[in-house]
């Protein structure tokens, strides 16, 4: 597969599909012109798990400062921001989106740095990173829809059900690499769903409404119920066949691609486990 390579300049117009309509709808980010400026990804009201003012700045000042990136964020609330990049810029959002579970991870790895005897990453920091970079969170209002999605019932989740997306699933951005490779989406480009259920009524309320809803109900599961502990509760989601997300998928037969929309692999003699 061709390596990912990102847009250098500013171009508003890969922001203007489906996958996008959420930070449209909240940040307008296809109306500029140009890159969005510190200033303007600074205009929030959030903190980090030190109860310190999140802020956005310029990379430069954490490349001179020496400390690890988590523990740089976790001990000031400065976030790293290179100039004009797609991935931090996408990560600004995230965290303006979902502070609580932001704040939660940047500790996690602190404690979970604190912990590690070795030089080898904990399977937790795996999950945690996995799901900050890849993430999406499927809000669903029965757990058919996680039955479904965990053993590859793309037909059933994205064509039959297909009219009861967005009154009975919705989906929403978490990782900030998704949205930056969604910028040039490509056959191939697949999520890690985590799949969060909620009241039925939660789709009809304000989209501010629905984030802050999430938000809280991921602090939860993660800080509370351990989620994250390793990769188990995370599925793969093929991020262009969510309803609304890429043009193509409009027609049923975008579906048929096995090589994109793979059917769960069976256990076999040889297999100690199933896997995806």
């Amino acid at each position: 597969m061709k390596r990912f390579t990102p847009f250098e300049n500013w171009h508003s117009q890969c922001l203007t599909s489906g996958a996008f309509a959420d930070l449209n709808s909240l940040f307008s980010i296809a109306q500029y012109q140009d890159w969005p400026s510190l200033a303007q990804l600074n205009q929030h009201d959030i903190v980090n798990a030190n109860q310190q003012a999140i802020e956005f700045i310029d990379n430069d000042e954490f490349e001179a400062d020496g400390r690890y990136y988590e523990t740089f964020i976790f001990e000031t609330g400065k976030v790293p921001t290179r100039a004009r990049n797609w991935h931090d810029l996408f990560g600004a959002y995230i965290w303006q989106l979902f502070p609580k579970t932001k704040a939660l991870l940047n500790q996690l790895h602190i404690e979970e740095m604190a912990n590690q005897a070795c030089t080898q990453r904990s399977k937790k920091r795996n999950a945690l990173t996995l799901f900050d970079e890849c993430a999406v969170v499927l809000a669903v209002t029965d757990d058919s829809w996680a039955d479904a999605f965990r053993s590859h019932q793309w037909q059933e989740v994205f064509v039959n059900r297909r009219a009861q997306w967005g009154h009975s699933i919705r989906a929403y951005t978490f990782g900030h690499a998704n949205y930056e490779m969604l910028t040039q989406p490509f056959i191939g480009l697949t999520g890690k769903a985590l799949f969060v259920n909620v009241p039925t009524d939660i789709f009809c309320k304000d989209l501010r409404s629905q984030y802050d809803y999430l938000d809280e109900r991921l602090y939860e599961m993660i800080c509370k119920q351990d989620v994250l502990a390793d990769n188990s509760a995370l599925s793969p989601l093929p991020l262009l066949g969510v309803p609304h997300w890429h043009d193509d998928n409009q027609h049923a037969d975008f579906y048929a691609n096995t090589d994109y929309f793979r059917p769960k692999r069976r256990k076999n003699n040889n297999d100690k486990s199933e896997r995806a």
